[in-house]
């Protein structure tokens, strides 16, 4: 017997369709021509004649955390902040233990978003009044622990390379004296995390990892996927300029992003099982960590 075919997400072609169809079924929604957009941590699929975009998370994602990610939306939404908005039906939905959550589709022309517009919705966010919603706490490294512990494509010896950096960066992120308010964090600000509206706005959209944080993680991760991903320095100074703070003149700036970096790799490294194509980069990147490579540019998994 052939084994499915993985999607992206980590699911095979039946189990993905299976659990589209019964979610839209539930919303009322046509899949006839339903497309898959994209995948990483969830399986993200188009209903274009609908206008809008189906969201499937894994098998097992806690339902009550994609809920209250709904209900942040949906304050963010009646606050009048740019963010995409939910499609009109009671969500999230959840089908054989994938909660499925459903948002309007905003087609997107050739030109992507920049850093610099990115500054605006983001110094928003971070200014914000205290939301209604009981938000988790941010915590990179208890994440970097999680995805290590769950790492099946690396050899021990570089299992304990990861390990022994997240305790060592630990042990400095205690001695770090932030220089922002504490607030509402995105979690993931990057280009690929924002989009354009019909009228040439930009709004906020991927809201799973939002929190109540430092902002200055926020800032040095959009730095970091300036500079890994080869959008150059002009481009993250326009960020800077716009937002007001450049997080690189801060003293806490290298530790933060040498946590940000690091998180970034043992995430796709755990991913590794259903995307195993991305094995080479993922290797790539930690032979640049034990060169204390700062400037090698990172492929886009």
């Amino acid at each position: 017997m052939t084994a499915p075919v993985p999607v992206p997400g980590g699911f095979d072609e039946f189990e993905m369709n299976k659990v589209l169809e019964q979610a839209c079924a539930a919303a009322g929604l046509d899949t006839s021509d339903a497309r898959l957009l994209r995948g990483h941590t969830n399986a993200v699929v188009l209903l274009d004649r609908e206008g809008v975009v189906v969201k499937i998370a894994r098998r097992g994602s806690r339902s009550e955390d994609v809920t209250r990610t709904v209900q942040f939306v949906r304050w963010l939404m009646n606050s009048g902040f740019p963010t995409v908005p939910l499609h009109a039906v009671e969500q999230p939905i959840v089908i054989d233990q994938h909660p499925v959550t459903f948002w309007t589709y905003l087609p997107q022309p050739e030109n992507a978003v920049t850093a610099g517009e990115l500054a605006k919705p983001l110094f928003s966010l971070h200014t914000l009044a205290t939301p209604p919603i009981d938000l988790p706490p941010h915590d990179n490294i208890r994440a970097i622990r999680r995805s290590i512990s769950s790492i099946a494509s690396l050899p021990p010896r570089t299992l304990d390379f990861l390990a022994n950096r997240t305790d060592r960066l630990e042990a400095e992120l205690a001695d770090v004296d932030f220089a922002l308010r504490k607030g509402v964090i995105q979690g993931d600000p990057q280009h690929r995390n924002a989009l354009r509206t019909h009228v040439d706005t930009v709004v906020l959209c991927d809201w799973d990892t939002v929190a109540v944080g430092q902002p200055e993680w926020d800032l040095v991760t959009v730095e970091v996927h300036c500079r890994r991903f080869g959008h150059g320095q002009p481009h993250y100074q326009e960020f800077c300029d716009a937002y007001g703070f450049d997080v690189v003149g801060w003293p806490g700036y290298a530790i933060l992003a040498a946590i940000r970096e690091l998180r970034m790799i043992t995430t796709n490294a755990r991913k590794t099982h259903h995307a195993p194509g991305s094995l080479s980069e993922v290797e790539r990147r930690i032979e640049g960590l034990r060169r204390e490579d700062q400037e090698l540019r990172w492929r886009i998994l």
